[in-house]
């Protein structure tokens, strides 16, 4: 199968760094997906579960917030705010803080916190359900 470089970066850390065989991303428009020789293109990644092929057949996946991919030349760089693996999301730490954003927004504070609480609902809804969805393909 042909391959592309796949270079996935969050704010604070290079999540991923290798050859793939496809990317599948989350955008505002639906799945976005990508393979070998794509055509240049750049479109802003919505918080959801991004997931890849590696050149070794391995599929991966990763909660990831908003963002931007860009295909240029056979290598794809995604950069984002931030990207975990589905083994690496307490499950108890995300419930506790969607709770916490949801309180926050029925407390009707400024549109600034109204829409800080609302980013991290959608944060924390989002690595609900990429654990959620993984765990469930784990078990097939």
């Amino acid at each position: 199968m042909r391959t592309f470089q796949l270079h996935i970066l969050a704010a604070d850390r290079v999540f991923f760094e290798g050859e793939c065989e496809s990317v599948v991303a989350p955008t505002a428009s639906g799945q976005y997906g990508v393979q070998a020789h794509h055509s240049n293109m750049i479109a802003a990644i919505a918080p959801g579960q991004l997931t890849f092929r590696t050149a070794q057949g391995e599929t991966r996946y990763a909660a990831v917030s908003a963002g931007m991919i860009k295909v240029e030349h056979n290598d794809v760089l995604i950069l984002v705010d931030s990207a975990e693996r589905p083994e690496d999301i307490d499950v108890v730490r995300a419930q506790r803080e969607a709770d916490e954003a949801r309180e926050a927004i029925l407390q009707k504070n400024s549109i600034r916190e109204y829409r800080s609480a609302q980013a991290a609902l959608a944060r924390s809804i989002n690595r609900l359900r990429v654990k959620q969805h993984t765990g469930s393909m784990m078990g097939k």
